[in-house]
C-alpha cells in the first residue's frame, strides 16, 4: 500500500490556516444551541405522562418494582432483585427530571 509523500512545512502552514479559519467562522456564525425550548405539539402529551410518573401512579408503579425485586430476590436467594427494583422505582421516578435537565439545556452564545 502506497502512502501519501510527507507534507512540507509550507503545506502544514497551509492546512493549520485553513483549520483556523473554518473554526473561527463556524464560531462566528453560529446561533445559540436552544434545543427543546420550540415546538408545543407534545407538550400536553409530555405534561399528562411527567404527571403520571412523578404523581402516585409512578410511586404506585415504583411500589410494584420493589415488591416483584423482593419476590424475585427470595426466589433465587439474592438480593439482586430487591437492589434492581429500588433502582427501577427510583430511576422511573427521577426519569422526568432528568430529561428536563438533558433535553433543555441551552449554552450562551460567546
Amino acid at each position: 500500500m502506497l502512502s501519501p509523500p510527507p507534507l512540507s512545512g509550507r503545506d502544514r502552514r497551509t492546512l493549520l490556516f485553513a483549520g483556523i479559519a473554518a473554526t473561527l467562522l463556524a464560531l462566528a456564525l453560529s446561533a445559540s444551541a436552544t434545543a427543546g425550548t420550540t415546538g408545543t405539539e407534545f407538550s400536553a402529551l409530555y405534561t399528562l405522562l411527567t404527571g403520571w410518573m412523578t404523581g402516585f401512579l409512578g410511586r404506585v408503579v415504583a411500589v410494584i418494582f420493589i415488591i416483584i425485586g423482593v419476590i424475585a430476590g427470595a426466589a433465587r436467594q439474592s438480593i439482586m432483585g430487591f437492589v434492581l427494583g429500588i433502582a427501577a422505582g427510583v430511576g422511573m421516578f427521577l426519569a422526568p427530571a432528568i430529561v428536563d435537565g438533558v433535553v433543555t439545556a441551552t449554552l450562551p452564545v460567546l
